[in-house]
Order: structure tokens, then C-alpha cells, then sequence
């Protein structure tokens, strides 16, 4: 089709959530755009003294998850978001089997810093990122 997804999560603290990103789902950070040869260079033209100013890109090396685009903004979260990720931990199987993945992989996000939500047992735990955005482990 010629063309990529793209999330854009705003957040208070970009560094801090891309360190969990990239440490949970095994994202980079990407490059920036040539010919700035770093991101705050890059971010400098858009300075804009009402958002946060800061930001951080990453992508999945294996090209299957889509880009995350994480921009610090002044304001807090204050509603619950209207879209999330659903991450997938586990694959075809008994049940008990992709529980048991699920469970794995619930109990590792947690260790980075993620916290359970709602736990939906033997489907899907919906979960929280450092920064209170939801997401599914199924």
C-alpha cells in the first residue's frame, strides 16, 4: 500500500516512556531525519513555547509494530485513552498454554515498570504504562 501506522502518545515524560517502550517490545530509537544530526537540532525548528518541546521516535527493527511517536506536552493525563494497543504474548495453543505466555509476559511489563489494570482470566490483562496509557496483553 505504500504507506506505515504511526502511534502518537502524548506524555509528560517522553525519555522515561520510550526507556519502557524500548525495553518492553524491544523498539530503537530512530534516527533523526537527514540532514540534522541530532533530534534536538532537528526538534529546534519547531520550538513552540506553549508544549513541552521535548519528544522521542522509535520503530521496531522488524518492521511489524508500528512507529511510536512520543511528545512530552505541559498538561497531565486526564481521561482514559480512546485508543490502545493490544500486545499479543501469545500464540496458538490450549488454553492453558497462552495463559501461561500471557501471565509471563504480564509479570515481565510489570518488572519494567508497567502496572495491571483488569485481569480477564484466560483471555487478556489490560495493563497501564508508566505514564497511566493503557494497553491489552493477550
Amino acid at each position: 500500500m505504500g504507506f506505515k501506522i504511526d502511534l502518537t502518545l502524548d506524555c509528560v515524560d517522553a525519555e522515561r516512556l520510550a526507556e519502557f517502550y524500548k525495553a518492553a517490545f524491544g523498539y530503537l530509537d530512530e534516527p533523526p531525519p537527514a540532514p540534522f544530526a541530532t533530534r534536538q537540532e532537528w526538534l529546534a525548528q519547531f520550538e513552540d513555547e506553549d508544549d513541552g518541546g521535548g519528544g522521542a521516535w522509535l520503530y521496531d527493527p522488524d518492521g511489524v509494530a508500528p512507529r511510536l511517536c512520543l511528545l512530552d506536552v505541559p498538561e497531565p493525563k486526564t481521561a482514559k485513552n480512546r485508543l490502545h494497543m493490544d500486545i499479543r504474548a501469545s500464540a496458538a495453543g490450549p488454553p492453558e498454554r497462552r495463559w501461561e505466555l500471557v501471565s509471563a509476559e504480564v509479570d515481565r511489563l510489570v518488572g519494567l515498570g508497567a502496572r495491571r489494570v483488569t485481569e480477564f482470566a484466560g483471555h487478556h490483562v489490560v495493563m497501564a504504562d508508566p505514564e497511566g496509557n493503557e494497553f491489552c496483553v493477550a
